[in-house]
C-alpha cells in the first residue's frame, strides 16, 4: 500500500503549483541545449522533397500527432503514423524522400525500436526527439534533439508529464523555426485554415462582407430626410444611407441614430422630414476601402462604436457599406 508522505496541509493547489513549476523548468531547460543539431533538423525539413512523418506511442504519440498538425498548418506537409500500425502496412506511406520525427522519452519503447530498421532500410531521414542520449532510438537516428528532464511532475514519478511537455515544446520550436525560415505568412496561414475564425481573420476583406450595388442605399444631396428614411426602409441593410454627389462620390452618412438625435433636438416632425439631407448628414464620415482586412475594419468599428462603415474606392466614390452585424456573424467582432 502506498503511503502518502505529503505534509498534512498539502493541498490540490500546492500540487498544481509544483506541477507547473516542474514543467516550466523542464521547458526552460531546453533553451541551453539548442545547438547545430537543431539547425540541421530545420534545414532537413526545409530541403526535403517529401513530407514530415511524426511517430510515437502513448503520451509521446499524442505529442507526435499534435506536432504533425502544427507542421502541416504552418507550411510543412506532415502526417502522424502509429508505429504499431506502421508494421502492419502503414509503413507504405513513408518514402525515402520523407523525414521521420520520432518522439520517445526513453528511446527504448518496443514499438519504436522495432520500427527503426524498416525506416533505415527505406532511407528516410530520422530525427529523434528523445530524453536519453544513449538510447537505441538516438543511436539509429541522424539527428538527436535532447528533450530530457530532471524529473516528472507526477508525484509518483511515473506518469509522463514534464517529459511530454518538453517533447511538445521541442517539437513546437522545430515547427516554428521551420515556418519562419520558410517565410510562411499570415495569409499562407489563412489558406490552411479557410473554415475557421483564424482563417477568416487573415483572409476575409471588407469587399467580402460589405453591402454593395443595389444593397448599398444611397441618396443625392438634393434629397430630403424623408427621402433618406424611405431609402433606408427599402434596403437590405437597415438604418443607414450614404449621401453622394452626381458622380457617386461620398459626401456624408445619415443613420437612424442621426434621425433620432435630430427629432429630439427639433421636435417638429413635419419640418424635420422636409429638411435637406445635406443639413442632417454627418459630413466626411470615417470610411474604409474594399481591400481592407475585415478584421481591421471590425477593430475600428468596435473602438469607435460604429454600427456602419461606408466603403469607398480610391476615388472616394461609394461602393458599399459595412454592417457590424455581418462582422459579428463572421466571427470577427
Amino acid at each position: 500500500m502506498t503511503t502518502d508522505k505529503r505534509p498534512a496541509a498539502w493541498s490540490a493547489l500546492d500540487q498544481a503549483r509544483e506541477t507547473l513549476e516542474i514543467e516550466a523548468a523542464a521547458v526552460a531547460g531546453l533553451v541551453e541545449r539548442l545547438d547545430e543539431e537543431f539547425n540541421r533538423a530545420t534545414r532537413m525539413l526545409l530541403t526535403m522533397h517529401g513530407r514530415a512523418v511524426t511517430t510515437g506511442v502513448g503520451k509521446s504519440g499524442a505529442v507526435a500527432r499534435k506536432i504533425a498538425s502544427t507542421l502541416a498548418s504552418t507550411g510543412t506537409p506532415a502526417f502522424y503514423m502509429h508505429p504499431g500500425e506502421a508494421q502492419h502496412g502503414d509503413l507504405g506511406m513513408v518514402t525515402r524522400d520523407d523525414v521521420v520525427i520520432v518522439f520517445s522519452n526513453s528511446g527504448e519503447t518496443d514499438e519504436v525500436t522495432a520500427l527503426m530498421p524498416a525506416l533505415m532500410r527505406l532511407g528516410a531521414a530520422i530525427i529523434a526527439i528523445c530524453g536519453r542520449h544513449d538510447s537505441t532510438l538516438v543511436k539509429e537516428s541522424e539527428i538527436f534533439l535532447d528533450a530530457s528532464v530532471e524529473k516528472e511532475a507526477c508525484p509518483l514519478g511515473l506518469a509522463p508529464t514534464a517529459s511530454a511537455m518538453a517533447q511538445m515544446a521541442m517539437g513546437d520550436a522545430l515547427a516554428m523555426a521551420t515556418m519562419a525560415a520558410r517565410g510562411f505568412t499570415a495569409e499562407d496561414f489563412g489558406f490552411t485554415h479557410p473554415a475557421g475564425t483564424l482563417g477568416r481573420r487573415v483572409l476575409m476583406r471588407v469587399k467580402d462582407l460589405m453591402h454593395s450595388g443595389d444593397d448599398n442605399p444611397t441618396v443625392t444631396e438634393e434629397a430630403t430626410v424623408a427621402d433618406a428614411l424611405l431609402m433606408m426602409t427599402r434596403a437590405t441593410i437597415r438604418g443607414v444611407v450614404s449621401v453622394v454627389d452626381g458622380g457617386g462620390c461620398l459626401l456624408g452618412l445619415f443613420t437612424d441614430g442621426d434621425f433620432r438625435v435630430l427629432m429630439q433636438r427639433e421636435g417638429d416632425w413635419a419640418a424635420v422630414m422636409k429638411r435637406p439631407i445635406s443639413e442632417a448628414m454627418t459630413r466626411k464620415p470615417t470610411t474604409t476601402s474594399p481591400e481592407t482586412m475585415a478584421a481591421e475594419a471590425a477593430r475600428m468599428m468596435q473602438d469607435r462604436q460604429f454600427d456602419n462603415l461606408p466603403v469607398v474606392d480610391a476615388g472616394g466614390c461609394s461602393v458599399g457599406v459595412l454592417d457590424i452585424q455581418d462582422l459579428m456573424r463572421a466571427g470577427l467582432a
